[in-house]
């Protein structure tokens, strides 16, 4: 069967049973594209500290897909996505070396040399065209996150705090679901001053896709899907903003579904309960087993509490810093792929390119839970996270 008639098992209708264990090519098929579109964040990202559009994106949104040679893939962007500077996480935001002389440049001209003081670009909002539409069997709206640039760093940022999703006015009706302070923090926050941060990462989205689900589902008529990714922090964002969809309403019931890679924890047990059965929002994690990343936050408190008892359970939920991953999970083990190079770099496990090599050689879960890998993946190509 084509992806038209499946489409919906791909997307997570049935949570992938049947789906990963030999892989479906079908699915492998998604997760490779999805995940492309993760890597364009990076691709197109300016991180050059010597560059007065340092935290920008350096393609126009027309241009977005052609200026980064994926002309053909058939979405095109509708709107980027910007947050303002967090303090939570500092290794997350990317700055012009220039800035201390681009403020007393200024002070004498009257005009900024930066593209932005404050702002950072972290991802875009895009639809799948008529043509790809129609290959794929719906409108798909697809909103992809930006992780960090700076390889493991922001990890030490995290305050492993857990704050109530209400207290950023997330009509949540569970006062008991939270998730980690950082991350909501740098979806919510916003800074009236910055033209691009005027409004929250959280409200860009929430308008952006309110305003195509509107035209596409209810002036168009068409059968909408939503497909939210991210690697890494970006990864993190997507399971909030997925959440956040789908509790505000703003999908309208329409499909929701997360594919993310080497993504952390995000909040507690309470909110990944209210994620998967209050709301029924689909992910599906694709991880590597030696990848610290989404062993964090809550190494000691987390999911691995599920078979205790109720009181230890109901003991541990009560603590700051107990956290539960979301959705299913892909695992991968790089040390089984014949192509790539054997490292002792934390962060070469942590590589989205990497992991989408792992895909594309995924075969099946042998008894001892490593991956077996068979196929090969072209390498990365200029401007690619390194590996």
């Amino acid at each position: 069967m084509r992806l038209p008639e499946r489409w919906r098992e791909i997307h997570g209708r049935d949570d992938w049973a049947g789906l990963l264990d030999p892989i479906d090519p079908l699915l492998r098929q998604e997760l490779i594209r999805y995940g492309e579109f993760s890597q364009a964040c990076y691709d197109a990202f300016d991180y050059d500290p010597f560059s007065r559009y340092c935290g920008s994106c350096k393609y126009n949104r027309r241009r977005f897909f052609a200026g980064l040679g994926m002309a053909d893939c058939g979405y095109d962007v509708t709107r980027y996505l910007y947050a303002t500077s967090n303090i939570n996480l500092p290794n997350f935001f990317a700055t012009s070396s220039s800035s201390s002389s681009s403020s007393s440049s200024s002070s004498r001209n009257g005009s900024s040399k930066l593209w932005s003081q404050r702002a950072n670009w972290i991802g875009y909002v895009a639809v799948s065209d008529d043509d790809c539409s129609a290959r794929i069997g719906r409108r798909d709206v697809v909103v992809a996150w930006r992780g960090t640039v700076t390889r493991l760093e922001w990890v030490a940022d995290l305050m492993d705090f857990l704050k109530p999703v209400a207290t950023e006015k997330i009509p949540c009706p569970d006062p008991s679901v939270k998730v980690e302070s950082g991350f909501i923090d740098l979806y919510t926050d916003k800074d009236p001053t910055c033209r691009f941060c005027k409004y929250s990462a959280r409200e860009q989205v929430l308008s952006e896709l309110r305003k195509l689900v509107h035209h596409y589902a209810h002036v168009r008529g068409e059968e909408v899907s939503v497909t939210v990714t991210g690697h890494s922090l970006g990864s993190a964002l997507a399971m909030l903003s997925a959440y956040d969809l789908a509790e505000t309403g703003v999908v309208e019931g329409k499909a929701v579904c997360v594919l993310s890679f080497s993504g952390p924890r995000v909040g507690n047990r309470r909110f990944r309960q209210r994620f998967e059965e209050g709301l029924g929002v689909k992910a599906l994690r694709v991880v590597n087993v030696h990848d610290t990343v989404p062993k964090v936050p809550g190494i000691f408190l987390n999911e691995g509490l599920r078979g205790l008892p109720d009181a230890v359970r109901r003991l541990a939920d009560a603590l700051p810093w107990s956290y539960s991953h979301v959705g299913v999970e892909l695992a991968l083990d790089h040390t089984h792929s014949p192509f790539l190079k054997p490292t002792a770099d934390p962060s070469c496990f942590h590589n989205l390119e990497a992991h989408l090599h792992l895909l594309d050689g995924y075969t099946y879960v042998p008894r001892e839970g490593a991956a077996v890998c068979a196929g090969q993946r072209p390498g990365p190509g200029a401007g690619e996270q390194g590996m």
